[in-house]
């Protein structure tokens, strides 16, 4: 079987290609750059702390040292604090990392790993796609064929794949624009990030009155100003007198010291792609869609792309098609990319209209902060996870079905788990796999080995029934989760989404709530009419 072919080999490409190696699915990464990414202080991105999860699990190692995982956040509205959060177990901090520091940990992990191979200076200029495999050309010093099994593009804004497809991109252009600079400096509160609306000192050229402040490492921070709608040009005198200014007020140092690393311009794009899957070619990443107003986070919802993606693209690899499968990433991830941007447009207008009966609206401000902060935090309507509840991979109702705290289709909730080698992880480390995940709520059995309640109960009853799934499927136990009784039984999906929640062993439901979330009973056929082939 021919590798999957990922075109681009940015933080998404990079985390496809080592999530299908966990899979044991081989790829072949091609790079149109050297191999390398150039630093950029001020090009940085925030990441959930799921996603992040998600990156340290495939890249072996801890990111908190290359990045800064927040100690709170504020909002300030001229010299008010209107929201403050202090980051917790009970609500975990994103975490903030410089781009290139993250791609060269992506990087360092598909070095180690036999089953991607990393093309560099590969830049992809032609594709043939027939039903059993797609043929692409690169063009550059070592330009050739290859030969794969599906393809993804995860190239970017411009992305040739798409281009070559012929998939349509449309959306809006320059919906907001930000001056950026990353400094070295000593702020008040550090490790803590912040944004500042209509600060109280006197502002000069074409910037708004909305100021984020995120920190990162070694006293550094990545400032963004809003800049008004329209094409004012930023000079750099400007931005260093803004600069200056800013952290004047801030400190209230008349000449603040500070070290400036890198500055320029972000413009955010809203677009979203017709289709993310033409027959065996897909789109990832900001390839598939680009979203960042209001303080949302576009990279963040490629890597759940990527996770998505991943576990599907495997079982099509291993066993032959599952086109429900695969038609599930499109319907899945494009409706909740689609959802995100219509709550950014909806709400662009209350946020930034200003002005108006709006100003006089007692509570108005604090509201509109609390939108913000979501946006930067990635919560609610603007960055929270979404729920895949009208997936077509979504079980119809089955009898045993009973209720929890995390609703069917959304990410469940990271537990101690007891796995079958009778060792205690977080129910994360399980994921990632490609096997469903069966958790058994059974409390005590913390306190016994496993040897103790492994056979006793209902343990042999579920454990014949995982074993008679159609698709690998790990039995894990845990003391308790969110909302569900004792004896309850969760069924997980590999990208850590809750497939349904049954109440005790029900060997039936369980069978054909796995079957659908692999596609529905179609995929059988699907291997069938391969096999004809």
């Amino acid at each position: 079987m021919d590798p999957v072919i990922v075109v681009g080999a940015g933080p998404v490409g990079l985390t496809l290609a080592l999530a299908l190696a966990r899979q044991e699915v081989p790829s072949v990464v091609l790079d149109e750059g050297p191999g390398a990414d150039t630093p950029r202080a001020a090009r940085t991105v925030v990441l959930r702390e799921d996603t992040a999860a998600l990156v340290e699990r495939l890249a072996g190692a801890p990111l908190g040292g290359a990045g800064l995982r927040w100690a709170g956040w504020r909002s300030l509205r001229r010299k008010q604090v209107m929201r403050e959060i202090t980051f917790d177990d009970a609500e975990p901090a994103p975490l903030h990392i410089a781009q290139h520091v993250l791609t060269d940990a992506l990087r360092t992990a598909v070095a180690r790993e036999p089953l991607v191979e990393l093309a560099v200076d590969s830049r992809l200029d032609s594709m043939e796609q027939e039903s059993t495999g797609v043929t692409v050309h690169t063009r550059g010093p070592g330009g050739t064929w290859w030969r794969g099994s599906y393809l993804v593009g995860c190239d970017g804004p411009r992305s040739t794949v798409r281009k070559l497809q012929d998939i349509r991109f449309p959306g809006r252009t320059a919906v907001e624009r930000h001056a950026v600079a990353a400094v070295r400096t000593e702020l008040p509160r550090p490790g803590e990030a912040f944004l500042h609306r209509l600060p109280p000192w006197r502002t000069t050229g074409p910037f708004a009155g909305e100021i984020a402040a995120r920190p990162l490492p070694d006293d550094v921070w990545r400032l963004d100003w809003l800049l008004p709608p329209g094409k004012d040009l930023v000079t750099p005198e400007l931005l260093l007198a803004r600069i200056r200014e800013t952290l004047a007020g801030w400190t209230g140092e008349t000449s603040p010291s500070y070290e400036l690393l890198d500055t320029g311009v972000h413009t955010v794009h809203h677009r979203v792609a017709r289709r993310w899957r033409a027959g065996r070619v897909f789109l990832a990443g900001d390839a598939a869609h680009l979203l960042g107003a209001l303080g949302t986070q576009g990279l963040d919802e490629g890597l759940r792309d990527a996770d998505n993606l991943a576990w599907k693209l495997a079982p099509a690899w291993h066993h032959g098609p599952h086109e429900g499968l695969l038609d599930s990433y499109q319907t899945e991830r494009r409706a909740i990319v689609a959802a995100r941007l219509r709550a950014a447009d909806q709400l662009l207008p209350v946020l930034r209209g200003g002005g108006g009966l709006r100003s006089f609206v007692p509570g108005s401000g604090r509201g509109h902060d609390a939108l913000l902060m979501d946006g930067h935090l990635g919560r609610g309507p603007l960055g929270a996870p979404g729920a895949y509840a009208d997936s077509p991979l979504t079980p119809p109702p089955l009898d045993g079905e009973v209720l929890v705290d995390t609703p069917a289709g959304a990410p469940v909730a990271d537990v101690v788990v007891t796995a079958e080698d009778g060792s205690c992880v977080p129910l994360r480390d399980r994921l990632g796999h490609g096997a469903l995940l069966v958790v058994l709520i059974a409390p005590g059995t913390g306190v016994w080995e496993r040897r103790h309640w492994v056979g006793a109960g209902i343990m042999p009853r579920l454990a014949a029934a995982v074993t008679a799934l159609p698709h690998p499927a790990e039995l894990l136990v845990t003391e308790s989760y969110p909302g569900a009784a004792p004896h309850t039984v969760l069924l997980v999906r590999p990208d850590g989404h809750l497939v349904t929640a049954l109440s005790g062993v029900r060997p039936a439901d369980l069978y054909t709530a796995a079957e659908t979330a692999l596609g529905g009973a179609g995929h059988a056929e699907d291997r069938a009419e391969a096999g004809a082939r």
